[in-house]
């Protein structure tokens, strides 16, 4: 079968269609989330002396740690998502995310590394800093370069019509 990706020439053998929905994933996803701050959210209640800014900020590092490292990883360790035929919910989400960005079901060398980085480094870097600022700065700063890497490598592309 052929792929929704752009390139239509893209290189994709056995390539296998989503067997869920955009809707279906997106609320798992969300779903998901909500489960995961709301978790933390009652944990750190539980603790003396937190303020509602930092329970916060908890929930926050522990939503985008869980992203990283769940979603990421799943991306960088799993070089044929596109092929799954079982409805796994980690290759739907990808074979959906491609999409938009076909750079992801091409394999492309800089997506795989930074996703890569991001999920061994940037998540466990982002649990961690559920308690600790220090961590937390690093893993702002890290997020911050890799958008910046992301955008700069989207727009190189534009200026050299791949895009």
């Amino acid at each position: 079968m052929s792929h929704p990706y752009v390139p239509r020439d893209l290189n994709l053998v056995d390539y296998a269609p989503n067997l869920l929905s955009p809707s279906t994933i997106l609320a798992a996803y969300g779903l998901a989330s909500l489960f995961v701050v709301s978790l933390i959210r009652v944990i750190s209640g539980k603790v003396p002396k937190i303020s509602k800014t930092d329970r916060w900020l908890m929930c926050w590092w522990a939503f985008t740690g869980l992203t990283h490292i769940i979603l990421e990883g799943y991306f960088a360790f799993s070089p044929e998502f596109y092929k799954d035929k079982s409805g796994f919910y980690l290759a739907e989400v990808w074979k959906e995310y491609s999409k938009g960005d076909s750079r992801y079901a091409a394999r492309d060398a800089g997506v795989v590394a930074v996703e890569g980085i991001t999920a061994v480094l940037e998540g466990p870097a982002s649990l961690l800093s559920v308690y600790r600022k220090i961590v937390q700065l690093y893993s702002s700063v890290c997020n911050f370069s890799w958008a910046a890497l992301w955008h700069c490598c989207i727009f190189y592309d534009f200026l050299l019509g791949r895009r």
